[in-house]
């Protein structure tokens, strides 16, 4: 007899250290109990301290892939990471199923810097992307560029999290790693009202903390978990691989779910 469980997509960039990106994404899936399906929009060179190159797919490679893969499993839920630029979002538009809950994961530059979304390409997001999506999880600094205005208080979360949702995005989650304070808080803003997710802050920065985040929460929406309850299994997951996080010889933390 073959046993079926959930399955959940990833459209997103490679990370070779393992510690971001679809090898983040598919480890994640895996914890939260659902088979993991990987579509690659780009190669990266990086490690948990730094990217030193960025090269993405040709857009048709990645609109054959997501056909494909579509062709003989269909997920639960599917989320978005690294996207690199406008013909990689045209092509996730055009081949996503809209009747399969879209989880938008924003990324725009790395921890250490690096850009991995093309300026001319942030509208993109917007206009292509956002109305599609289930749900989006920027962090601060995303949630700033794509609401157009600066966030300094759990008020102007808030708001953000509304005129991102003015875009057309069912719901927001917007990540306080960026925060200060000695709680990192992530708040979901629904048109039925905001819940915080609140945890202690931990003295450490990690990579990853991101994709594995936006990861868990589509994996627990393929499993049949609500919104709410997904997001907080997510957030509590999050808290443990950052408490168990990977060093490297850079002495940089990488997630460890």
């Amino acid at each position: 007899m073959t046993f079926q469980f959930p399955a959940a997509l990833t459209i997103a960039g490679s990370d070779p250290s393992g510690g971001a990106g679809i090898q983040m994404d598919l480890k994640t899936f895996a914890k939260t109990g659902v088979w993991g399906m990987a579509v690659i929009t780009a190669l990266t060179a990086q490690n948990a301290a730094r990217v030193t190159g960025s090269w993405p797919m040709d857009p048709d490679i990645v609109r054959e892939q997501i056909i494909t893969v579509l062709e003989d499993l269909t997920p639960g839920a599917i989320k978005t990471g690294m996207l690199a630029n406008t013909g990689i979002i045209k092509a996730v538009e055009d081949t996503v199923p809209k009747d399969v809950p879209l989880v938008i994961d924003p990324v725009m530059i790395s921890t250490s810097g690096y850009r991995l979304l093309h300026d001319d390409a942030i509208c993109d997001i917007c206009e292509r992307l956002i109305p599609l999506a289930h749900l989006i999880t920027p962090n601060i600094p995303e949630a700033e560029v794509i609401s157009q205005m600066k966030i300094a208080s759990m008020e102007d979360v808030i708001l953000a999290g509304s005129k991102i949702m003015d875009l057309g995005a069912n719901q927001v989650l917007i990540k306080g790693g960026h925060g200060t304070g000695d709680e990192s808080i992530d708040c979901l803003i629904m048109k039925e009202g905001n819940i915080s997710f609140r945890h202690t802050r931990l003295p450490y920065d990690v990579h990853g903390s991101g994709c594995c985040l936006s990861a868990a929460i589509t994996g627990y929406i393929a499993q049949g978990f609500d919104d709410i309850s997904s997001c907080k299994k997510a957030k509590d997951l999050v808290t443990f691989g950052i408490l168990h996080a990977y060093e490297g010889k850079s002495k940089h933390k990488m997630i460890n779910p």
